[in-house]
């Protein structure tokens, strides 16, 4: 899992090229989409800069992050759960759904590779533009991105945007050491890249014996799982903390 953050700080968690194989390795691991986590302390608003989108947290805090979720979409209730906890630091979170009411759902009729190819990163990125406008017509002084797997990649994408500046922004990346998708050795060419611009804040970190998708599809009854998500978590919010905090800085995580 890569947890980019660029931006003024954001969590990126790419995910691989389209393939024709029989199971995609992203898709490892698949969310209990009827798992009661204790209720949701937000709800949803239906046109929030065009986009379904389930927020949490109070809007007085001036400061917002911008959950994109992956191939399973914003109702996932640990995605939601992660972004209740998050608002409980002292954010306001926005959830959209950027795969337009069609997560992927394991439908054998329509395989992976079919599927992904309806949900472009690029164009995600150009429609979560008017929901970072809303925002900050609201009155947030500061809006980070934070992304898994699929959502990583829309999180890089609205990095190369005027909106992000992230060429300028600091980025974090997070990785698990069992990731087959984003290999410790694949973050590692991404921090030696990053080391070449001096310019470009930077934490990078690996998370042992850690799958893909760690950090937001975690099995609740494993300690060591629950554990390791919510050290991610807390790393997450720590590097928005410190970089959220300046009028009209965008941060990716």
């Amino acid at each position: 899992m890569l947890e980019n953050t660029g931006g003024a700080g954001w969590q990126v968690s790419p995910s691989p090229a389209p393939s024709t194989e029989k199971h995609h390795p992203c898709l490892d691991n698949s969310p209990n989409m009827t798992e009661k986590t204790g209720g949701e302390a937000g709800e949803v608003v239906h046109d929030y800069g065009g986009l379904e989108c389930y927020v949490t947290g109070s809007r007085r805090s001036g400061r917002a992050i911008i959950l994109v979720s992956d191939y399973y979409g914003f109702r996932a209730p640990k995605l939601r759960q992660i972004a209740d906890k998050v608002a409980d630091s002292g954010y306001y979170v926005v959830v959209p759904d950027l795969l337009y009411g069609d997560p992927y759902t394991d439908d054998p009729a329509r395989p992976f590779w079919v599927w992904i190819m309806a949900h472009s990163p690029d164009e995600a990125a150009e429609k979560t533009k008017p929901l970072i406008a809303a925002l900050k017509k609201e009155g947030m002084s500061s809006v980070g991105i934070g992304g898994y797997c699929w959502g990583g990649k829309v999180a890089v994408e609205l990095s190369k945007t005027e909106e992000t500046q992230a060429v300028k922004r600091p980025i974090e990346i997070l990785g698990g050491e069992r990731d087959t998708i984003t290999p410790p050795l694949v973050v590692h060419q991404f921090e030696h890249a990053l080391d070449q611009n001096n310019r470009v804040d930077h934490f990078v970190k690996i998370f042992p014996k850690a799958p893909h998708a760690f950090a937001c599809r975690y099995n609740a009854s494993d300690p060591f799982a629950v554990k390791t998500a919510e050290e991610a978590r807390a790393d997450m919010v720590q590097w928005f903390d410190g970089y959220l905090k300046q009028p009209g800085e965008f941060q990716l995580q």
